[in-house]
């Protein structure tokens, strides 16, 4: 696979083995959501070393992501490649290494894994994983078989603990585990404030904005039309307060912009295809081919259908007068 691009950021991102940055301090794992386990686990690889050698803090995932190799089915992510690395800069991670999930990797006995990979490829100095990490055929390899195997080259392996939430969730009974799949889960039920405590950080979308119908403007509501990842997951389908930022080339007057966002199939205009529309709050301009940042803040409605544009303009202003009581209690 060729190298990636580094997307405008300071991480450096790669698919070839052949071009990672060595030595390494290596966090291993999916880190899809970089939520607040996934943070616990990348921290140790940003202390710095009393040795006087450039270690590179390296994050170690695999594409595709390993459930979507084994059965075929294509999966939406928490955080696409360009998100993930955004969230990696923020902590302080320097690289991003995309293993190529494939026959040959799968196939690799947890021995196989760390001398190939660990040692030969990384030139790890240090490892850190979760708890439940597992790794290596059939995921035989525990998080105690990589402290054995890895001790043999005198790399240090640092098990993290899993982090836990308190929160009074439904979803899991018996299971406090912060993951991935219960974030899906809760963003699924349109429970934002949950799932952005599971996050510890807002649940955003990144996408370009395009050209749609232009109805919102007839009913003196314009919203910017996104074209985000094919590969990023949307939350429950309805209206939501978001903040808006321009990334790349920040325009001044848009950052940290309140606004109202809407996932779903527009059923008032008999729309057939989802899109993710946003209003921008006492804000005028051209959006189109800006990149925007859309930190999702609370759900405000489900989708439904109106009996005429009349009706749903009602609602809309409805929508915005709720975002702003929203956020001017929380700001």
């Amino acid at each position: 696979m060729p190298n990636l691009s580094q997307n405008g950021c300071s991480v450096w991102v790669t698919s070839s083995t052949e071009l990672i940055q060595t030595p390494t301090a290596v966090a291993l794992g999916k880190f899809d959501g970089v939520h607040r386990g996934h943070q616990r686990v990348i921290q140790p690889i940003l202390h710095k070393s009393a040795d006087t050698e450039r270690i590179y803090p390296t994050v170690i995932t695999f594409l595709p992501h390993p459930q979507e190799f084994f059965t075929g089915k294509t999966r939406t992510l928490l955080t696409p490649l360009d998100e993930k690395v955004r969230q990696l800069e923020l902590l302080g991670v320097e690289q991003l290494v995309l293993i190529p999930f494939n026959k040959e990797l799968s196939a690799l006995t947890p021995e196989q894994f760390v001398e190939q990979i660990i040692v030969e490829k990384l030139q790890a100095s240090r490892i850190s994983v979760g708890q439940d990490f597992c790794f290596g055929s059939n995921r035989s390899g525990t998080t105690r078989d990589l402290q054995v195997l890895a001790a043999k080259y005198d790399i240090p392996v640092t098990i993290v603990p899993l982090e836990t939430h308190e929160d009074d969730l439904p979803l899991q009974k018996d299971d406090t585990r912060i993951s991935t799949s219960l974030i899906r889960q809760t963003l699924e039920t349109g429970n934002i404030e949950q799932a952005n405590r599971l996050l510890g950080r807002p649940y955003t979308l990144i996408g370009t904005v395009v050209k749609g119908q232009q109805l919102g403007r007839t009913i003196g509501f314009p919203t910017a039309n996104l074209q985000l990842p094919e590969d990023k997951f949307l939350p429950q389908k309805g209206v939501y307060a978001v903040r808006v930022s321009e990334i790349n080339q920040p325009d001044t007057t848009l950052t940290n912009r309140w606004g109202v966002m809407n996932i779903g199939n527009r059923p008032t205009v008999n729309g057939t295809y989802p899109t993710v529309e946003v209003h921008l709050l006492d804000w005028s301009g051209d959006l189109y081919n800006k990149k925007l940042q859309i930190q999702l803040e609370k759900f405000l409605r489900s989708e439904q259908k109106f009996d005429n544009l009349e009706a749903l303009k009602s609602q809309i202003q409805l929508d915005c007068n709720t975002a702003r009581k929203f956020f001017n209690r929380v700001c």
